[in-house]
């Protein structure tokens, strides 16, 4: 099924909503523009497929995961706040064709839009190329600026270009492996000799099996001091693969037994109520292999609100 601005989702707008003015959907914090007096969050995505090494379609995942803010409160019970109050999402849409020549380029003249005063860029993908795309563009020829946190199942290592590489490529344009945190990795998910390429690197690797014995908010709170060392700004990668697949169906590299949707719901609001983290994306989701009641595009709808939560959260 080919999936645009005018075809509804599978299940989801089957049943009418009624509208109560009590009750704001959170695709009422989108806003064409900034907000004066809010903090002001900007969204872009950048649908990156075409050399993706798992099969998947070129669907706009990040046309989804908007339409799924529509099923979710601006109210947080744990924070008690109510984002509309503070918090505005600046809608800078899609960046066309990020895969094809001039895709970097048209990402970067997007980012590039962004107004200097935002307090977090928010990217949706997309796989995982578009961390490459989006962290390349916003360092520039400052890569070694920033740090890097990955929540993610896989090294992204590879050789050659594709969503396997991100990573790889970032360290071969400047980025400081010292300050490149990943966090989440699986057994039987990543290969013996990119595994030992990243450690000898210098790669903070904190394994899945960390979020057994430690708190989500203690395992963010180490990474954001390793990546974010001297200063650095933090780019943080959310690569929803690491979650368990019954979570994420919607996720083609996702494995049985990965972290639970509490989890990376509590990791991304506390990553991002550090001033440090300039800007954080949500990757692997191919919103065309989502099951029927599209729970994966709607955890990443929840992420994105994680995201405003967690601003919510900084100081002034």
């Amino acid at each position: 099924m080919e999936i645009s601005d005018s075809t509804p989702m599978p299940n989801m707008g089957s049943v009418a909503t009624t509208h109560d003015s009590k009750w704001p959907s959170a695709a009422t914090l989108l806003h064409a523009g900034p907000v004066e007096g809010r903090r002001n969050v900007a969204l872009l995505g950048v649908s990156t497929y075409a050399t993706s090494v798992s099969m998947r379609s070129a669907s706009s995942t990040p046309a989804a995961i908007r339409e799924a803010l529509t099923r979710f409160s601006t109210w947080s019970f744990e924070d008690h706040v109510d984002l509309t109050e503070s918090v505005v999402l600046v809608d800078h849409g899609d960046v066309d064709d990020p895969d094809e020549e001039g895709g970097s380029e048209r990402v970067a003249a997007a980012l590039a839009a962004i107004d200097a005063n935002t307090e977090l860029t928010v990217v949706l993908g997309g796989d995982n190329a578009a961390t490459w795309h989006a962290l390349r563009a916003l360092a520039s020829e400052s890569m070694g600026d920033y740090g890097l946190i990955t929540l993610d199942a896989h090294l992204d290592m590879r050789e050659g270009r594709s969503n396997g590489s991100p990573v790889r490529q970032l360290l071969d344009e400047g980025l400081d492996p010292l300050r490149v945190v990943q966090v989440g990795l699986g057994d039987f998910s990543n290969s013996a000799a990119y595994a030992r390429h990243a450690l000898a690197a210098g790669v903070t690797i904190i394994g899945r099996d960390a979020f057994r014995h430690e708190d989500v908010a203690v395992i963010a709170r180490r990474a954001l001091e390793i990546a974010g060392a001297d200063g650095r700004k933090v780019y943080v990668d959310v690569d929803l693969d690491v979650a368990d697949q019954a979570v994420v169906p919607g996720c083609p590299a996702a494995a049985p037994g990965g972290l639970s949707a509490d989890e990376l719901r509590r990791f991304v609001r506390e990553v991002t109520s550090s001033r440090s983290v300039v800007a954080i994306d949500f990757t692997e989701i191919d919103a065309e292999q989502d099951s029927i009641d599209r729970r994966t595009v709607r955890l990443a709808a929840l992420l994105v609100l994680e995201a405003l939560a967690g601003v919510q959260r900084r100081t002034a």
